[in-house]
């Protein structure tokens, strides 16, 4: 946490700190032309099925290429950690920390979801989020985070010596069991860093500890996306409930979410640039 320090200031210290930050990777290149299509298309949806996700588990659901999908909350303030693959690869699937190094910690509308290595591709696009009015607060917190990795029960147990299998991990991975016959270890394996729905998130200013708030998500309140590929999602309700106490635990109050998919035709969204896969020959400078 680098709040200790043990080392001596050197003599040269103002030649060796203070500089002028630099983003890292600059996103200007990757303005989202397709949002005012989007924006159009969103009001021609059709819902074609809903899922809904008990508290403290996980479901699975699939997306269309071309459809969008929404997170919903129904009955109470609840947060969400999605998984994202692409339907027929599950090796491809949602890179939370390349996300974050192009977006930012947090997430919301106009901002790509990509994939991870080789493909780095936009798997699908954040169309409406009825949280964007809450911003950033005075703590720095936000919703919608690409921070966190995930509640665990690897992680719970190393911290309060307890066995819970009711993390956002294991109800992801169980649901992958589920849907594709795998078994744990092979779940487990493809269980990634998730996009945390609705969670109210942060870094403390003092010791830059990853924190949580209460969400402030009601029923009503959902975010939306449009599938840029065949996609396969997962979602776990979280253990955690609104965030606002603790997770990994029975303790919170929790509520279901539901998933919705939406159809829109296609002459709707005719001018959408496709997603496509990087194009890095993979040399990796082997001659």
């Amino acid at each position: 946490m680098k709040i200790n320090k043990f080392s001596k200031k050197p003599e040269n210290i103002k030649s060796r700190s203070g500089s002028k930050p630099i983003v890292c990777y600059p996103n200007d290149t990757l303005e989202n032309n397709n949002l005012n299509i989007l924006h159009e298309a969103r009001k021609h949806i059709k819902k074609i099925e809903e899922i809904t996700i008990p508290p403290r588990d996980a479901k699975t659901f699939k997306v269309n290429s071309g459809n969008f999908f929404r997170i919903e909350s129904i009955e109470g303030p609840q947060v969400g950690d999605l998984n994202l693959f692409q339907a027929e690869n599950l090796n491809e699937k949602f890179y939370s920390g390349k996300t974050r190094a192009l977006y930012g910690t947090h997430i919301s509308v106009g901002d790509k979801m990509f994939s991870s290595f080789p493909y780095l591709r936009s798997l699908a696009t954040i169309t409406w989020d009825t949280l964007d009015w809450y911003g950033y607060d005075k703590d720095g917190g936000s919703v919608h985070d690409v921070i966190g990795t995930r509640c665990d029960p690897y992680t719970s147990k190393l911290i309060s010596n307890k066995d819970y299998h009711y993390c956002c991990h294991s109800n992801l991975t169980r649901a992958l069991v589920k849907e594709k016959n795998l078994t744990i270890e092979k779940a487990e394996q493809i269980v990634h860093d998730v996009l945390n729905v609705f969670m109210l998130t942060g870094f403390t200013n003092d010791t830059k500890q990853y924190f949580m708030k209460s969400s402030p998500v009601r029923p009503g309140d959902y975010l939306e996306f449009f599938a840029e590929t065949d996609l396969l999602g997962a979602l776990s309700a979280c253990p955690g409930g609104d965030c606002g106490s603790e997770h990994s635990s029975d303790v919170a109050k929790c509520y279901p979410l539901k998933v919705s998919i939406w159809g829109v035709d296609q002459k709707f969204i005719k001018g959408i640039n496709p997603s496509i896969l990087s194009n890095y020959n993979r040399n990796h400078g082997i001659k």
